[in-house]
């Protein structure tokens, strides 16, 4: 009803203060006519819309009062009490309190100066000693204050530990630091999660290349954290890892080969069988047609394979000729010739890595402004990792109660093959008994 007009409409009829009003405005209006009618027009039934006109005018300057007054609490006060106030000596009392702290504020600076000259002698050292000279993390006596915790992880203990507030803004700049990083979530009961990045500097790596690994990670208050591994930046962690990495990745490419040909093979019977089993079971059904033997398809696979063992024949031949035609001090440079080629590039890359590795960016990516490169070399990189190794004291027991028995079939097919492949030298002429003897 507050959307229905005040009240009947009438054309040239004032508007009426006591009979026929629209229910929804009959309480406003009443006040209306109360307190600003009354007072200012005198007693009457009926509002002309002039005699409203002469209200407003009359009402402007109140209306801009108000709409200056201070947006504060202090219009809401009782309005006997603020007239008490006014009356008795409230404002002198006041103005002599204000004077009062005015005096004072002389004494209040010297306050404010002594705690600053405190917190300096409190806290300046340890400000420089973690931002400037970096003193406390290469001590190693103490975490410095951008060290979050310890990380279990993998058999070893990793101490730079930072917390990560944007992972993707992270590591978008920490892999300049030249550091193996391993992003984890931690999670803790009644705790919010957090993310921290912790530097691997020691210790193998081949099975950290999959997120998804669970470790522990003890903050700096000494409380447990549940972390799971969600992200890994690759870098090299030492000279000893990158020597071996290439042979590691030749085992696995080797694994990964023999593993899809067995799976290959193992579809191929499977899908044989089943084939087999389907036409068992169409009985009455005409029978497929057998795929004729193809004998030039089978002679040139036959010939193929001839082909890849000759060659491998010759390849070994050439070889083994070679060692044996050598002079025995030339063998171990030909081995270190071979590791040289092999793993030369790798233990090279390493190094060159290793060697510009930083803590600089590492905090850079924090959000930090760093203007030192903050070093750290392979020695001190070792430091920051702890591998699990025996306690003092403790030995292993090499006896195994269920250890596979040994049997002599390597040795006696390795036998085997050294005097088939001899063999064969001395029949075509390459090696002959005196040159044995010698």
């Amino acid at each position: 009803m507050a959307a229905l007009p005040l009240a009947t409409v009438l054309a040239a009829r004032p508007l009426p203060l006591t009979d026929g009003i629209n229910p929804a405005w009959a309480a406003r209006i009443t006040r209306l006519r109360e307190r600003a009618v009354q007072p200012l027009l005198g007693a009457r039934d009926s509002l002309t819309h002039a005699e409203w006109q002469d209200i407003g005018a009359r009402l402007a300057d109140w209306r801009a009062w108000m709409a200056a007054r201070p947006d504060t609490t202090v219009h809401t006060l009782d309005t006997a009490w603020l007239e008490q106030v006014v009356g008795d000596d409230t404002r002198e009392r006041l103005a002599a309190l204000v004077e009062a702290d005015l005096s004072a504020e002389a004494s209040a600076a010297t306050v404010d100066a002594l705690e600053r000259l405190v917190r300096f002698q409190r806290d300046l050292v340890t400000l420089l000693r973690n931002f400037v000279t970096f003193s406390d993390f290469y001590s190693g006596r103490s975490k410095a204050i951008f060290q979050a915790g310890t990380l279990y992880l993998d058999r070893r203990s990793c101490e730079l530990v930072l917390r990560v507030q944007d992972a993707a803004a992270h590591t978008a700049l920490a892999p300049f630091s030249g550091c193996f990083f391993i992003y984890c979530t931690c999670e803790r009961a009644g705790e919010a999660p957090l993310s921290i990045v912790a530097a691997l500097t020691g210790g193998e790596v081949d099975e950290l290349m999959v997120p998804g690994r669970h470790g522990i990670f003890y903050d700096r208050e000494g409380r447990d954290w549940r972390a799971t591994v969600v992200k890994v930046i690759e870098q090299p962690v030492s000279v000893r890892q990158a020597f071996l990495a290439p042979y590691r990745r030749i085992g696995r490419f080797i694994e990964e080969q023999v593993r899809n040909f067995a799976a290959a093979r193992d579809k191929d019977v499977e899908s044989r069988s089943q084939e087999g089993v389907t036409g068992a079971t169409n009985v009455g059904s005409s029978p497929a047609p057998a795929t004729p033997f193809d004998i030039a398809k089978f002679a040139g696979i036959f010939a193929a394979i001839g082909l890849a063992v000759g060659f491998i024949g010759s390849a070994l031949t050439g070889a083994i000729t070679g060692l044996i035609s050598l002079r025995w001090w030339q063998l171990p440079l030909v081995v270190a010739g071979m590791l040289l080629a092999i793993s030369g590039p790798s233990v090279l890359l390493a190094w060159l890595t290793l060697r510009r590795r930083g803590l600089g960016p590492l905090l850079d990516a924090n959000g930090w402004a760093m203007n030192a490169r903050a070093r750290i070399n392979i020695p001190f990189g070792g430091s920051l990792t702890g591998v699990a190794k025996l306690p003092t004291g403790a030995s292993r027991s090499l006896t195994d109660p269920f250890a596979e028995k040994k049997r002599p079939w390597k040795t006696i097919l390795f036998v085997l093959l050294l005097l088939v492949t001899l063999a064969v030298l001395w029949h075509q002429g390459i090696v002959t008994l005196p040159t044995l003897a010698n």
